[in-house]
């Protein structure tokens, strides 16, 4: 858990940026510089690499985010170092954190957090670009800045950004937690785009593969139960028990969804960090602290067992039509 010699300093601290996301991404393609066997991909090689940069991503998130709200929003800034003798999630508390404690529920819970948004499986979108990279014999720096790019897109690592907007915006307009009636009566309303975003959706519910339950979220809630319990939170706790149970029946009822809508690990994860006290430009950098596990074992299997680009193909499925000179065509 070490970075080279003044690079916080000289890359981190140089360009501070309230988008953390492309703070790290910019941190992972210098570091590349500062190895000598940068594009070696002899697979011990490439497992120093990714072991380098699994234990050194919380740095470049949290010291990234202390530079931006140093100088952007005029705070103090901490520079914790890392203590070898603790896990992932004991040290980004640790180095986040001004007096650098926390219990030992906080940590258990964001250590549990980390390891369900690890890996799920080779079909989502950060780790098929690992691959794909990973397949044009690519170096690992370059595999994992263009997952870091995938990532970030609101779509897939800012989905619980997502729902903590739409969570704040519940709390503004729900006086009663307790109330299903009155709980149901808004969430409809989101969902016929007459209320949040106007997008008709209710984040944190449903998954392109999981639909009886999402099994993350089924191990993930017990602990976020108890450290909703040690924080005082109660009161929220009820308004997530109410729409985990309202949400999945008025979806099902108004987009006809049979095969069954259950929350995703997203719905509370947002609200865990929330409970943290971590910032929110630190949600989807802490799902990349996570999920860089995911894509290593991925790079490395690609390596291993495959010898072949990936090279997609694309068909058209546009209407073909008879050209039209420009003077003849409408408005």
């Amino acid at each position: 858990m070490s970075l080279p010699t003044n690079f916080t300093r000289d890359v981190i601290m140089k360009a501070p940026s309230a988008d953390i996301m492309n703070s790290m991404t910019r941190s992972i393609l210098t570091l590349a510089s500062y190895d000598p066997k940068a594009d070696d991909l002899e697979l011990s090689n490439v497992l120093r690499q990714c072991m380098m940069l699994i234990s050194t991503f919380p740095m470049l998130a949290v010291y990234g985010y202390h530079a931006y709200n140093h100088y952007a929003n005029d705070s103090s800034m901490y520079i914790h170092r890392p203590d070898p003798e603790l896990s992932i999630a004991e040290n980004f508390l640790r180095m986040l954190r001004p007096d650098m404690s926390y219990t030992k529920l906080e940590a258990r819970v964001l250590d549990v957090a980390l390891l369900l948004h690890m890996e799920h499986g080779g079909g989502n979108n950060s780790t098929f670009t690992t691959r794909v990279v990973t397949s044009s014999g690519s170096d690992t720096y370059s595999a994992i800045a263009a997952a870091m790019s995938s990532l970030k897109g609101r779509k897939h690592g800012g989905a619980n950004l997502m729902v903590m907007k739409m969570m704040d915006d519940i709390r503004t307009h729900v006086s009663d937690y307790h109330d299903e009636e009155e709980v149901e009566s808004y969430l409809t309303r989101i969902l016929e785009k007459e209320a949040f975003d106007h997008k008709g959706l209710i984040y944190g519910m449903g998954h392109a593969v999981y639909s009886l339950s999402d099994p993350r979220e089924v191990v993930f809630k017990n602990f976020v139960e108890q450290l909703a319990e040690e924080k005082g939170r109660d009161e929220d706790m009820a308004l997530y028990n109410n729409i985990e149970k309202i949400a999945p029946k008025i979806i099902a009822e108004k987009r006809k969804i049979y095969k069954g809508v259950s929350p995703n690990v997203d719905f509370y994860s947002g609200f865990v960090y929330e409970m943290l006290g971590i910032p929110r430009e630190l949600y989807t950098p802490l799902f990349a602290i996570a999920r860089i596990v995911g894509w290593s074992a991925h790079r490395i299997e690609e390596l291993v067992t495959t010898d072949k680009i990936i090279r997609p193909a694309y068909k058209s499925l546009v209407t073909k039509r008879e050209y039209q000179d420009r003077e003849e065509r409408g408005e």
